[in-house]
């Protein structure tokens, strides 16, 4: 008997309207199922959004090189499923190009620029994320030629498959960056996007928001949190920096930031939001 989903999460469930993908055939009702067709993400980052106007919320953004599976076209938008982390929503059309090759690397540095040529005196543009996915074409000198973007410094690329171990360490490279809703790239991102940005460096599934976020791993208690675990709100999380003190995303100093923990939990458990709701290690 196939399940049917009885009150399915829209942030991850390619249903509107009585529109739905073709894979929620026999799962979720809908009038009408369609076929997705996957497209690549041409630019180096593009905010996927609740509604077909850049004015509308961003809950995402897809980095150069994933994957979206657009179902619905809108206008200048469309409509569909990133393949990395499942969220769901609108993207321009503009953000697309035809299906890349597949990856044969991500980026490892935090960021990087593409040159229009084989030398670093050339135009450049991006610059391009951390975890963007790459397929590298031809190599001259220290620079690599990347499908669909330009020649890239060969030492800000990982193979696909090589990945690093520390996730409190990935995330004190992006130190600095702005907190922005929605956002997973290097200039700009929020706590849950810091979150999955580092996970993504080391090779570990991540969805897309806290809440999600909040069922890897198992859970401890204060006493054991350390480095790499992850410390959990109502609509927050921040990374284990030590045992004391936490790396997050965060509204209040607008930007990535480490700080004690103790300081973290009294400052929240003062607004609204109340006491942290989990401690977890992955």
């Amino acid at each position: 008997m196939t399940a049917v989903l009885e009150t399915p999460d829209p942030r991850v469930t390619p249903l509107r309207d009585g529109i739905a993908s073709r894979a929620l055939e026999g799962i979720a009702p809908a009038e009408v199922y369609l076929d997705p067709r996957t497209h690549a993400c041409a630019v180096p980052a593009a905010g996927l959004h609740r509604a077909p106007d850049a004015a509308s919320e961003q809950m995402d953004q897809l980095l150069f090189g994933e994957s979206f599976e657009v179902i619905e076209e809108e206008g200048a938008w469309l409509w569909g499923q990133a393949r990395r982390d499942g969220y769901v929503g609108f993207v321009a059309a503009s953000a697309f190009a035809p299906l890349a090759p597949d990856p044969t690397h991500r980026i490892s540095a935090i960021r990087t620029y593409a040159f229009a040529e084989p030398s670093i005196k050339s135009r450049a543009s991006g610059p391009y994320s951390l975890n963007a996915l790459c397929a590298v074409e031809a190599e001259e000198g220290r620079l690599v030629k990347v499908a669909g973007a330009g020649w890239m410094a060969a030492s800000h690329l990982a193979p696909i498959g090589v990945f690093e171990t520390d996730i409190a360490a990935v995330a004190e490279r992006f130190l600095g960056a702005p907190y922005l809703w929605g956002g997973r790239e290097s200039l700009g991102l929020d706590c849950s996007g810091l979150v999955q940005q580092a996970l993504f460096a080391c090779g570990l599934a991540c969805p897309r928001d806290a809440d999600q976020q909040q069922a890897l791993g198992r859970e401890i208690g204060r006493q054991d949190f350390g480095r790499g675990d992850l410390v959990f709100w109502k609509g927050h999380v921040a990374i284990g920096f030590d045992e004391v003190r936490v790396v997050h995303a965060n509204g209040h100093h607008m930007m990535v930031a480490i700080e004690p923990l103790e300081t973290a939990i009294n400052r929240i458990e003062a607004t609204d939001v109340g006491p942290p709701t989990a401690f977890r290690r992955l």
